[in-house]
């Protein structure tokens, strides 16, 4: 009979279920990726709040500067969250 750690097959659940490797880089790379994934989903909220933002300006200038600037940085910030989870994922596969 198969158990939960035989049917389900990601990373989390890896991480879990290691039952002989004593891989200790795999918690950590659960937690630093899960963190990563949250940071993503957030500037992609703030991306789409800035964007109705921007929408509902009705063309003001200081208001539409605000949203583009919001846009801007949360554009930055995914960059920089892509990068991170790349160069994690890099190295703790690596070593």
């Amino acid at each position: 009979m198969k158990d939960a750690c035989d049917t389900i097959s990601t990373d989390a659940a890896n991480a879990v279920c290691d039952r002989g490797n004593a891989d200790i880089f795999s918690p950590i790379k659960v937690i630093i990726n899960t963190i990563l994934l949250a940071v993503g989903v957030v500037a992609v909220i703030v991306i789409i709040i800035a964007g109705i933002q921007m929408i509902s300006a009705q063309g003001q200038p200081e208001k539409v500067a605000k949203a583009r600037n919001q846009i801007l940085y949360a554009i930055v910030g995914l960059v920089i969250a892509i990068s991170a989870f790349a160069i994690v994922n890099f190295v703790l596969t690596n070593l």
